[in-house]
């Protein structure tokens, strides 16, 4: 009878480890996969404001994105019956980075782009404005570098043994009156909690001109503000939780439409793609197959799309029979000029 319990037991056992084992294998164990799918069209108004602009609207301009997700077993087989599912090796999407150095690097190019979508609003609204250096952004930071520890990708530098380090050229003159082996102390602000570190300064090499310094070791860019010379026409930006720079021309429709008299929506619901620079012209993106059944599913009437994208674009939305109508544009001029074509619906 003990024998008959103690193999039941280790059934149990058994069937209890299989079970852990499947749901580890089909859930949480990692693959080498990132699938793509079409993503949101999300109304832009909401992430943007300027405190004198005009912000009626009938209709709406909406930004487009991708869903990117790292796979598991169970989300590869489904996206095997997916038609808008793309399948793709997660190192083609990461190159050398970590995936919190992607992270950052996706939070940076908004970020960029955002300032690029005011600049271009503003030169064509003919709104006088300067470029303000505002804080460091870290990219990266060596793997393995026990000095490096206290960095994370994503935080921003904003001291230096007190003193306020907004730009590039402030930190690397700073650092200058230093020697390799010193110790700082860094202010760090991370996940918008604000930090201090002790970092010992490492000896840099100039790739051009071969001589060394000291420096943090780490990655980092410059973030700048766009200041308008009327503190009305400030352009404030919510977090949109979304990363990359493929909304700059979306975001530029909205802020010129705040920043300009009528409603440049005319009462159509206007998507679109695509990136900006400050001079409006608008450049490819990615993933604007999955962009077209985003915006598709909001019942978008326009859509506004890089003139490189235009071809995979009109491709896709003749195959799910999209009733939108796709405008290829080369610059922000050439969208503006379109909605300031269309007859305002009734």
């Amino acid at each position: 009878m003990q024998t008959m319990k103690n193999r039941g037991a280790a059934r149990l056992i058994l069937y209890i480890f299989m079970v852990a084992l499947l749901v580890y294998v089909t859930v949480y164990m990692p693959t080498p996969y990132i699938i793509y799918q079409p993503g949101s069209a999300d109304e832009v108004k909401p992430m943007l404001s300027v405190e004198k602009g005009d912000r009626e609207e009938k209709g709406t301009f909406m930004m487009t994105t991708v869903s990117a997700s790292y796979a598991n077993l169970v989300m590869l087989v489904v996206s095997a019956f997916n038609p808008n599912a793309e399948i793709d090796q997660k190192q083609a999407r990461l190159g050398n980075k970590s995936e919190d150095e992607y992270a950052a690097e996706q939070v940076y190019l908004m970020s960029d782009s955002q300032s690029s979508a005011v600049e271009a609003a503003y030169h064509e609204a003919h709104v006088p404005y300067s470029i303000v250096p505002e804080y460091l952004f870290i990219f990266s930071a060596p793997k393995g570098d026990e000095a490096r520890k206290n960095f994370k990708p994503g935080d921003r530098l904003s001291e230096v043994d007190g003193h306020p380090m907004k730009n590039n050229e402030s930190l690397s003159s700073f650092l200058k009156t230093k020697k390799v082996g010193d110790q700082v102390t860094v202010k760090l602000v991370r996940d918008g909690t604000e930090i201090e570190e002790k970092v010992n300064l490492i000896e840099i090499k100039d790739k051009d001109t071969n001589k060394t310094r000291p420096g943090l070791g780490v990655t980092i860019a410059t973030m700048q503000k766009v200041e308008p010379k009327d503190p009305g026409l400030q352009v404030k930006f919510q977090n949109t939780r979304v990363g990359g720079p493929s909304a700059g021309l979306m975001f530029t429709m909205e802020i010129y439409n705040q920043l300009t008299p009528g409603d440049l929506t005319k009462g159509y619901q206007v998507a679109g793609t695509g990136t900006i620079d400050k001079e409006g012209n608008v450049g490819p993106i990615g993933g604007v197959q999955h962009k077209i059944v985003a915006a598709d599913r909001k019942h978008a009437e326009i859509f506004f799309v890089p003139k490189d994208n235009y071809a995979d674009a009109k491709a896709k939305a003749d195959k799910i029979h999209a009733q939108m109508k796709l405008i290829p544009v080369n610059t922000l001029e050439d969208a503006i000029n379109y909605m300031n074509g269309l007859q305002p619906k009734s």
